[in-house]
């Protein structure tokens, strides 16, 4: 499942059932054609659509996408960002990190970064399994790893210190 929040105003829910797109619980039938790697034309519900990606950042999730003559601006969220806003655990604007502590009891499957590695914003510190799905533990700021607390194939509590940094 994905939300995404179109200009800080609407909400929406986005999710598959059977093959079938859901918007919000109910069905969305739409045609989309890949015209080049930034645009799309979009056929839905008898109107047709132009819609050029004009900006896309993947580590946050966020694109700027131009309807017509109007950009509008898209913030998803997907499993891992919704269940660590319910644990109280979602990304913070602040500019330092702070030490990373597991969000969920789990397996550290893979470490992303080394002791001494310079992490910005949204990068990949580590892949934490956990309910039997890969969750991307990203970084909610800017920072250098001081030292990993964990290894590779152990398993970690909540709220254990995985990492620290400076």
């Amino acid at each position: 499942m994905l939300k995404a929040i179109i200009n800080d105003k609407e909400t929406f829910e986005i999710s598959e059932e059977k093959g079938t797109i859901l918007l919000n619980n109910e069905p969305f039938e739409w045609d989309l054609k890949t015209i080049s790697d930034k645009d799309f034309h979009i056929l839905k519900d008898s109107k047709s659509y132009n819609v050029e990606v004009v900006e896309a950042n993947y580590a946050e999730k966020t694109f700027r996408l131009k309807l017509g003559d109007r950009i509008h601006s898209v913030n998803l969220k997907d499993r891992t960002d919704l269940l660590l806003e319910k644990m109280g655990m979602s990304n913070t604007k602040s500019a330092k990190l702070n030490d990373l502590k597991a969000p969920m009891p789990g397996l550290i499957y893979e470490m992303k970064v080394q002791v001494n590695d310079e992490v910005k914003k949204g990068d990949i510190l580590l892949i934490l399994v956990a309910m039997k799905m890969e969750n991307a533990i990203k970084a909610t700021g800017d920072g250098t790893v001081k030292s990993i607390k964990v290894k590779t194939g152990e398993t970690v509590e909540k709220n254990q210190v995985i990492m620290e940094f400076e």
